[in-house]
């Protein structure tokens, strides 16, 4: 088995893999206060909870946007799962080409090669997390450019604390956007709104990027909400990250040469 583990900003997202089937997903918040044996703990209690052997994890590999948590994580890895952790960018590069000067940051990056895989190109990839980035890749496969705004729930906690008289309110869409009350107004703009920003700059993109068939595909937490509330997208995958990771995993194999190694018995379960 694989363990891909994507740690974002929010949230670090853990999911088991049998070959190219995942076989079970799990998530907890990023905070740099956690230790690894918390970590640890927590990531055994999901493995005997589900009946997984940890034993039967041959190999952990790390997308991570947030370098403060690297150090307990890498660390409660080694010691609760007996697996050096493969490092995206550190130990393998996720393989995406370019057609601008810079680097994606490594969740980017493992969302494209994802994509491309799965859907070719040209395609539109956003992912919509703590911040939403927007990235364009060409027919031949190679990143052209993106864009990063404020992720939805940022702008709505934004209104809640610097207006005083506004209240925190549940990211729904309301079903229309004339609101009759507060609640229905500040929902109509922060998801109608933001289904509005998001429509124009894949449009635009689209416009600059001056191909046919460009595919729009969307990940992250809060993409389903926007998914389904809009014809600009095309497809929203809630597995793009992982995917991305065990195909960035299966490139570091095959560079290194490694053979899988053979699975524990039944009675090794933890």
């Amino acid at each position: 088995m694989l363990l891909t583990v994507d740690v974002g900003n929010t949230n670090m997202v853990f999911t088991v893999y049998d070959g190219e089937q995942s076989i079970g997903s799990f998530r907890m918040s990023t905070n740099a206060n956690r230790t690894s044996d918390e970590i640890g703990l927590w990531i055994c209690d999901y493995f005997r909870r589900f009946e997984l052997s940890i034993a039967e994890v041959e190999d952990v590999i790390i997308a991570s946007v947030v370098p403060q948590v690297m150090y307990s994580l890498t660390s409660s890895i080694i010691k609760y799962i007996n697996r050096t952790p493969i490092i995206v960018d550190e130990d393998v590069d996720p393989g995406l080409r370019y057609d601008v000067d810079g680097r994606l940051g490594v969740d980017r990056a493992v969302d494209c090669v994802a994509a491309i895989e799965k859907y070719g190109s040209p395609l539109i990839v956003l992912d919509f997390g703590t911040a939403t980035t927007i990235d364009a890749v060409s027919e031949n496969a190679e990143y052209l450019g993106g864009v990063i705004l404020s992720g939805i729930r940022i702008s709505l906690d934004a209104l809640f604390t610097r207006a005083a008289m506004l209240p925190r309110v549940e990211l729904v869409k309301p079903g229309h956007v004339l609101g009759k009350n507060t609640v229905e107004q500040m929902q109509a703009g922060a998801v109608c709104g933001y289904i509005g920003s998001v429509e124009y700059i894949v449009r635009e993109m689209k416009s600059e990027m001056n191909a046919e068939n460009i595919r729009v595909v969307a990940t992250g937490g809060l993409g389903r909400l926007i998914a389904e509330n809009t014809d600009e997208i095309d497809v929203f995958d809630p597995q793009l990250t992982p995917d991305g990771l065990r195909l960035v995993y299966e490139k570091y194999k095959r560079e290194h040469r490694i053979k899988p190694r053979p699975k524990q018995s039944k009675s090794s379960k933890n």
